[in-house]
């Protein structure tokens, strides 16, 4: 247990210091602030533990993070499990997020996605229907950042392997930007 928490605690230092990763961070805080005073929406989606992180995500602005003010909209794609399996089972899973991009995503509107590899087919397929439907993107990622990491508005990209530290750096930086988003429009 020391030693898990410890490589944390040095990943959190490291991140810490990153100025390119500050610098994303940044931009991600600011485009969102943008889209929710322009009116627009969050569509944030992941897989398997980057889908609950994408509910989170959307949860902690549609209720609040830490201060009192209106609700932010946010969905998280794959809350909706009949959609999630209905679409794949009758066409396609790669293509399951660009689906619900189409239906609710407006130019105002901010796609998020998430994922520990940078390298998830719905991913990568949901950031290139949002760039046709005018969305914004920004990418959460892990390692090398993978396939997605050039092809977001915004790529914030830790520099970590292993998949449960990427996710747990990914939580902090998603309550960073909750905070700092949540500041703007405190009531």
């Amino acid at each position: 247990m020391r030693q898990y928490l410890a490589d944390i605690g040095a990943l959190i230092e490291t991140s810490r210091k990153d100025s390119k990763l500050q610098k994303s961070v940044g931009e991600a805080i600011s485009l969102i602030s943008k889209c929710f005073s322009g009116g627009g929406k969050l569509l944030i989606a992941g897989n398997g533990g980057s889908a609950a992180d994408a509910e989170h995500f959307a949860t902690e602005f549609v209720g609040r993070f830490m201060e009192e003010r209106k609700a932010r909209p946010a969905i998280a794609l794959s809350s909706s499990s009949s959609m999630l399996t209905a679409w794949s089972n009758d066409y396609c899973f790669e293509d399951v997020f660009a689906r619900q991009l189409e239906a609710f995503g407006k130019p105002e509107d901010i796609f998020i996605g998430i994922s520990t590899s940078g390298n998830s087919k719905n991913l990568i397929l949901a950031v290139e229907k949002a760039k046709i439907l005018g969305l914004k993107s920004i990418c959460l990622l892990g390692n090398s950042g993978g396939a997605l990491r050039d092809m977001a508005d915004v790529t914030i990209a830790i520099a970590e392997r292993r998949t449960p530290h990427v996710q747990e750096l990914q939580i902090a930086l998603i309550h960073v930007i909750c905070q700092e988003v949540e500041k703007a429009f405190a009531e």
